[in-house]
């Protein structure tokens, strides 16, 4: 009698997904800039970030910082600049003028001397300069926790407002930078043409207990895998919900 031969049970490969050549990226891009995307639905969007808790709990942001301040005068830096630009300045900085007394005290020359590696550097400078006067003109040399009295200082703009407030004051603002509005677009999780409307409709649709956390997900999304070039779609955690036009196929 023939002996019945078993054959090994094989994992089944996970699925992953890849991009399409430059050309179909590039005009995959073009296309979801506009906000065209198909908006993904509520329950992928949980589902997204349900997957972004579980590989990190407990994001933080990637700027050095030691008090409120420093928070503020690094975000004032990081515009049109990377986070590891700005830190690899901050540090001098910083111990010379950690509390807006200091940072007058120290001057506009010094200032500028110390960022001087950071894009846009004259204007940021006199920026540090005039908001340190006006938080101990009218704040009493603090950071305030209202969107609208930030916004009211020099260099302050509703995307360095919404990081204050969300890192420091624990509020659950999303600040949308290049990174989060490619995502938000990409993914079709809030499309839109301008980073206000791609703001206030992912207030809108992220599940409330994901929100405090949710800009740090994002920015990290964008910054390290939903990149502009090239995205590394074999890699994300969410590609199979991703309404990106760009994306091939799912293959195994």
């Amino acid at each position: 009698m023939a002996r019945k031969t078993t054959r090994p049970v094989t994992a089944k490969k996970k699925k992953t997904a890849t991009v399409k050549a430059s050309a179909g990226r590039v005009k995959a891009d073009s296309k979801t800039a506009q906000g065209s995307a198909p908006q993904m639905p509520a329950s992928d969007i949980a589902e997204a970030f349900r997957r972004f808790q579980k590989a990190s709990p407990a994001p933080k942001t990637e700027l050095l910082y030691s008090n409120p301040f420093t928070l503020l005068v690094a975000v004032v830096l990081s515009a049109q600049a990377t986070d590891a630009g700005v830190n690899r300045a901050t540090p001098a900085l910083f111990s010379a003028a950690d509390t807006p007394e200091m940072m007058v005290k120290l001057g506009l020359v010094k200032v500028t001397d110390f960022i001087k590696t950071i894009g846009l550097y004259r204007n940021k400078a006199k920026n540090l300069v005039a908001l340190s006067q006006k938080l101990i003109a009218e704040h009493g040399g603090e950071v305030p926790n209202s969107r609208e009295a930030l916004e009211e200082l020099p260099g302050v703009g509703r995307k360095t407002a919404n990081v204050v407030l969300n890192v420091i004051f624990d509020q659950p603002t999303i600040a949308v930078d290049t990174h989060i509005f490619r995502v938000g677009n990409r993914t079709g999780m809030a499309p839109g043409k301008d980073p206000l409307t791609v703001e206030l409709k992912l207030a809108q649709v992220i599940p409330e207990k994901y929100m405090m956390h949710a800009h740090h997900w994002l920015i990290l999304h964008g910054r390290y895998t939903c990149i502009a070039r090239r995205p590394l779609c074999e890699k994300c955690v969410i590609a199979d919900l991703c309404r990106w036009p760009g994306k091939a196929t799912l293959a195994a």
